[in-house]
């Protein structure tokens, strides 16, 4: 993904993908700059390279350049890891691993309710283990391929499930105050950082054959409800969408309620499927594709 550096040959040179060009690489030019003298003209900041001034690609104007950034840069290296589909994991980031503290309780009755909730990391630690498996036997890793936000509680249960089985995982990550370093177990080459919300959230869905969604708060509803919202408007193709937590997720939200008010469509409500162990939420993905 990086252009080559070496000084251009006689003749020309070979890209990266194998095309002749008589051109010499951005690497190339940004060692050249490097290695000129410092003078006071070579070290003012406009006269950096544009691609090579980071100031540059910060400031406001260049808002749009970086939204295209961040969507070819995970693009290219997940087309060259061969990553053709994906199973997207969400939920929670406060829910532990049963036996752990509840790291982000504010108080003893919302600790002891996230360590209740600690089932729900098991079980999409196991859900992952169930996808990661077909993923390895039928593409070889390249198809189901577990993604998660790459943060800690469900997230990192996710990631944890396909590292259990030796299956690679992506994460995307984004840059936040606090809670949101990457978890260890996802895979260090499919492990991307955002600035933007909505690309990440864009890049979430690209490749997704199915959404797992697990107990969380305003983040997994947000992202929930994005996709619920293109799959309904046919703006995304359907795909199983399951919901782990039965009762969780009828005490928080009244979807018969909505249909019942017109303001979905009856037929809205099969887009959701409901679930509370790995192996069922497995067995309506597996129902739905066929295998």
């Amino acid at each position: 993904m990086t252009d080559s550096s070496d000084a251009i040959p006689p003749g020309g040179r070979t890209t990266e993908e194998g095309a002749f060009t008589p051109f010499p690489s951005s690497g190339t030019d940004r060692a050249r700059q490097d290695s000129k003298p410092k003078t006071a003209q070579t070290l003012s900041p406009t006269y950096r390279l544009a691609y090579d001034d980071a100031d540059f690609l910060a400031s406001e104007p260049m808002r749009g350049v970086r939204l295209q950034l961040e969507l070819m840069k995970p693009e290219m290296a997940l087309r060259e890891a061969g990553i053709l589909s994906t199973v997207v994991l969400f939920g929670g980031a406060r829910i532990p691993e049963p036996g752990q503290a509840a790291w982000a309780a504010r108080n003893p009755g919302q600790a002891e309710r996230l360590q209740a909730n600690s089932r729900y990391y098991e079980e999409a630690r196991r859900f992952a283990q169930f996808a990661s498996r077909h993923s390895a036997t039928s593409s070889g890793g390249k198809e189901f391929v577990i993604v998660t936000g790459g943060g800690p509680g469900v997230m990192e249960a996710g990631n944890r499930g396909a590292s259990d089985v030796g299956a690679p995982s992506i994460a995307l990550n984004i840059t936040l105050p606090h809670e949101q370093a990457p978890n260890p177990y996802v895979t260090p080459d499919l492990c991307f950082n955002f600035h933007y919300f909505a690309v990440r959230k864009m890049h979430f869905l690209l490749r997704a054959k199915a959404m797992a969604i697990f107990p969380g708060g305003f983040g997994t509803l947000d992202e929930l409800f994005e996709a619920l919202t293109l799959i309904q408007t046919g703006r995304m193709a359907r795909i199983p969408v399951v919901l782990f937590g039965t009762e969780f997720w009828r005490r928080l939200i009244d979807f018969d309620f909505l249909a019942q008010e017109g303001t979905i469509a009856p037929d809205d409500l099969e887009l959701l499927h409901f679930a509370d162990t790995a192996e069922e939420g497995w067995a309506t993905i597996q129902a739905f594709y066929g295998f």
